[in-house]
């Protein structure tokens, strides 16, 4: 090949690959697209199982199958429905999620309870959102000693919600 036509070769190829590289981020757009459907289908898993376990007790520490504290059916719903890297503690649960504001809540959200300041180090239960039932948000959650994993209203004004989406 002559020195000439080469080096236009050469120049070309760029610009060609460019064009290639064009097409493909085009293509690339629906899978994201079903990438974050997939994740919404988890996220649903993770709700139905949490809503599964209605019924079973609370213990503290545990995090099934069969019995669980608060933190313990997050782990243990999550974990079933993929997400392997959500931590084990409501507060390192809390500063794991992306917080979102109260009126972007989807069902399979999650309610951070808190005493003093809204972080995650302030956080002593967490529940899953089950939706709304008469006006007021409900959630699924292993509430205390004595009681079982249930489906209940919200009973106080300091939490804050945190998602999943977008992880």
């Amino acid at each position: 090949m002559h020195t000439t036509t080469r080096r236009r070769a050469a120049a070309a190829l760029p610009l060609a690959l460019a064009a290639a590289g064009a097409g493909l981020c085009a293509s690339a757009s629906p899978a994201s697209a079903e990438t974050s459907q997939h994740r919404q289908g988890r996220i649903a898993d993770a709700m139905g199982v949490a809503a599964h376990q209605k019924g079973d007790p609370y213990a503290y520490g545990a995090d099934g199958p069969s019995r669980f504290d608060c933190s313990g059916l997050i782990f243990f719903a999550t974990h079933r429905a993929g997400f392997k890297h959500v931590p084990r503690s409501s507060s390192a649960q809390a500063a794991h999620m992306n917080r979102i504001a109260r009126k972007n809540m989807r069902r399979g959200d999650f309610i951070f309870f808190y005493d003093g300041a809204a972080t995650a180090g302030n956080v002593y239960h967490v529940g899953v959102f089950a939706g709304w039932n008469n006006g007021h948000r409900t959630m699924v959650d292993a509430p205390n000693s004595g009681e079982r994993v249930k489906r209940e209203p919200l009973w106080s004004h300091q939490w804050f919600p945190g998602t999943l989406r977008g992880l």
